[in-house]
């Protein structure tokens, strides 16, 4: 749910890299279906993996990861018309006009690393700022520093909160280690945002899981 790949600047895995690693971890017995790569302040319209994901029999799905100033928000389901309406390098965007939007097209933009400090959404509700459209955070960050995800937790439990888990991965080895596990079949972006609004899925450390349903 939320991985980069060589076309952030901060990454240097490539998605090929990525999935032949899924392969190791299958091997291990760990269920691992899909990936959604969430590449910095842009969408790679352009880029279509679907060769690599038949060749691997893995899903590979593609959202965003955007800066806003109230923290990072994680969004799957772009569209051009979305894309269009807010500009994805914006650093300073209003995460509450990029949320509304994004519903407005069939899309969900949702907080990543809420608990992280600094720069999550926790940090920014203690200031006094409200998030009324928000319903799902990222609970479970493979990137968080110790302390971050308890703090996500915590907010999840405060707020009556839906969580995801993401690995966060910008180096091959860390990918799926958070994982979601879905109730649905997902199979594409509309799907995968399907079944986020149907609040049906809880977030999972790889090492918890060997076999399960839809992972990603």
């Amino acid at each position: 749910m939320h991985s980069h790949s060589v076309s952030s600047d901060d990454s240097r895995a490539t998605v090929e890299q990525y999935v032949k690693w899924i392969q190791v971890l299958r091997k291990r017995g760990h269920t691992v279906d899909g990936i959604v790569l969430t590449e910095h302040r842009k969408f790679d319209f352009g880029k279509d993996y679907s060769a690599l994901a038949d060749q691997y029999n893995l899903r590979v799905l593609k959202g965003s990861e955007l800066d806003t100033r109230y923290g990072h928000f994680l969004v799957y389901g772009v569209t051009q018309a979305l894309t269009q309406e807010i500009e994805f390098s914006d650093v300073r965007m209003d995460a509450r006009t990029l949320m509304q939007a994004a519903r407005q097209h069939d899309a969900i933009a949702l907080p990543a690393h809420p608990g992280r400090f600094g720069i999550g959404l926790t940090d920014y509700i203690a200031q006094g700022e409200s998030f009324d459209d928000v319903e799902i955070v990222e609970r479970l960050n493979g990137g968080s520093r110790p302390g971050e995800n308890e703090r996500a937790e915590e907010l999840c439990q405060s707020s009556n909160l839906f969580g995801i888990g993401g690995s966060d991965a910008h180096l091959t080895s860390h990918i799926a280690t958070c994982m979601t596990d879905f109730k649905a079949n997902i199979k594409t972006e509309s799907n995968l945002v399907d079944a986020l609004l149907s609040k049906e899925f809880q977030p999972v450390w790889l090492k918890d899981i060997v076999t399960g349903a839809s992972q990603s």
